[in-house]
């Protein structure tokens, strides 16, 4: 079982905006672009460090990912950033035509994505946002769950060629990955071995799901417990040598239940190893006003969530 004790906990925006100022020292090609958001994204110390390479567009996220997809044409490699809600719906149409069918290398850095926008409701508390980009093709779509591994992420999207959709949060939660763990685009991450059910969790759910396999194991029963960062392209692997082991998979998500990686594990599961599941996720509803650990507890997407989905299989 991985170690729960922590020290520390840091939003998994702040790895975005540490890991853009580290590209800022090491990449010249690196430029960031923000539709009025600069301290929500935490973008001020890249700009500090690179004024020329900045540019404030504004709230009109449409020209923003048009101008990104320019950029790229001139061997730039553009970070688009505002929160998920508008980085996705709002403009999906610019990213579907100037982004993906073009295959211009741009990176969307979507923050505040899920309920744990808390506070600010449903308007902003995007839950469709994986699955309108996984739908498109060529379109990279990460989610990494703490501080240490979106800052990760940050930086291997950059060495990527191609578009990427790099999704984060707002609130502050454990920091539990080791700072100097390699990000792997595609690679799943077994985080707890385990015999009697598999758990494949990502973004925020994969500290809830080792929370509930760490309650569980109390209990007699053992989960496996896998981190999917990288939802497309989806690490089949991991999922099928688990699964022929335990025979049970529940998925865990900050998301829509339809759309998401659920049913993205199920397409491989019903193709190539039929494997009973269930599903943690918000079921096919809107958010609305609240704490992160309120919203978490009533759509049941928390570690309580889990360990009930886990012995409704057993």
């Amino acid at each position: 079982m991985i170690d729960l004790t922590y020290t520390e906990k840091k939003d998994t925006r702040s790895g975005f905006g540490d890991g853009l100022t580290e590209l800022g020292r090491t990449n010249p090609n690196v430029i960031a672009l923000c539709a009025d958001l600069i301290g929500s994204l935490k973008m001020d110390q890249f700009i500090k460090e690179n004024p020329e390479r900045f540019f404030q567009i504004g709230i009109a996220e449409a020209n923003m990912m048009g101008i990104a997809a320019g950029l790229t044409i001139g061997g730039k490699i553009p970070f688009a950033g505002t929160f998920a809600e508008f980085a996705t719906a709002r403009v999906y149409d610019q990213i579907r035509q100037s982004i993906a069918y073009s295959n211009k290398n741009v990176k969307i850095a979507a923050s505040h994505a899920g309920l744990t926008l808390g506070e600010d409701g449903a308007t902003h508390q995007t839950l469709e946002d994986i699955g309108l980009m996984k739908m498109l093709p060529g379109m990279v779509v990460i989610n990494p769950c703490d501080y240490n591994q979106t800052k990760a992420a940050t930086i291997a999207a950059a060495e990527y060629e191609g578009p990427v959709y790099l999704r984060f949060g707002r609130p502050a939660v454990p920091v539990f990955t080791p700072a100097d763990q390699k990000f792997e685009i595609g690679k799943g991450i077994l985080m707890n071995e385990g015999t009697d059910v598999t758990i494949v969790a990502t973004g925020h759910l994969v500290w809830e799901s080792l929370v509930a396999a760490a309650e569980l194991e109390k209990e007699g029963i053992s989960c496996e417990v896998i981190n999917i960062h990288t939802i497309k392209p989806l690490d089949e692997e991991i999922i099928l040598n688990s699964v022929k082991k335990t025979g049970k998979i529940v998925t865990a998500e900050e998301h829509n239940i339809l759309g998401g990686l659920g049913e993205s594990v199920a397409r491989v599961l019903a193709q190539k190893c039929p494997t009973p599941q269930a599903f943690v996720a918000v079921n096919d509803t809107f958010g609305e006003s609240g704490t992160p650990a309120e919203l978490m507890a009533k759509y049941e997407i928390d570690s309580k969530a889990v360990i009930a989905k886990v012995k409704s299989l057993l």
